[in-house]
């Protein structure tokens, strides 16, 4: 206890600017948030088009691209409501090793906001690979995930969609999906592969070093 103290005092002295913030936050909650384990409620089809839910539409695509994110949910910035988006842009494809791209399968996906979502299940096989969270920020395991699935529901202005995501662009879908039901990658992980993403630069700052959790 002693030992976080210390962290939690080390970290304030970082944010002098401390206060009182409500959701939908510009930042992403990090696990130990209550939120992060509730069930999230379903959005009334009749207040999609409010000023509320657009606002929370709005606050996730400023935050998925504030944090250069492959997905959000609602209750990464604070509001436990049935709401996600994902994406994969040409450039992080780009960007990333091309043997990455193939053995995970990568391809382009819009960013895409599904409200109510439900999924159906359309490849019954599981695969493994390396995940991350923003809300487990500067760690990674691995997670096995159903290869290909559908996901329905409601658009950002209330239109019923449904669409099929094979390989990663599942694995996306799915992981947002948990979020929505209180659940984590670190629930269903291999605990043995569990990993600090930053552990060889711990040794090399020997130890003086930091997880950011915003992008700046």
């Amino acid at each position: 206890m002693t030992v976080t103290r210390k962290v939690l005092n080390w970290y304030a002295r970082l944010s002098p600017s401390r206060g009182r913030v409500t959701p939908p936050y510009s930042h992403v909650v990090q696990i130990g948030d209550p939120r992060l384990r509730k069930v999230s409620e379903p959005v009334p089809p009749e207040s999609i088009k409010t000023e509320q839910i657009q606002t929370i539409i709005k606050k996730l695509e400023v935050v998925v691209n504030r944090y250069g994110s492959l997905g959000m949910s609602a209750p990464q910035i604070g509001v436990n409501m049935r709401i996600f988006a994902m994406q994969l842009t040409a450039l992080e494809i780009k960007t990333t090793s091309p043997v990455i791209v193939k053995s995970h399968g990568m391809t382009v996906v819009p960013y895409t906001v599904f409200i109510n979502p439900s999924l159906k299940i359309v490849d019954y096989r599981k695969v493994s690979h390396a995940e991350g969270c923003e809300s487990v920020r500067g760690f990674s395991a691995e997670v096995p995930r159903y290869k290909e699935v559908e996901i329905s529901g409601l658009g950002p202005e209330g239109e019923p969609k449904s669409e099929k995501f094979k390989d990663w662009a599942a694995r996306i879908a799915q992981h947002e999906l948990d979020h929505l039901d209180g659940k984590l990658y670190t629930d269903i992980m291999d605990r043995k592969t569990l990993c600090c993403n930053c552990w060889e630069e711990v040794n090399l700052s020997q130890g003086k070093l930091a997880i950011p959790f915003t992008p700046e």
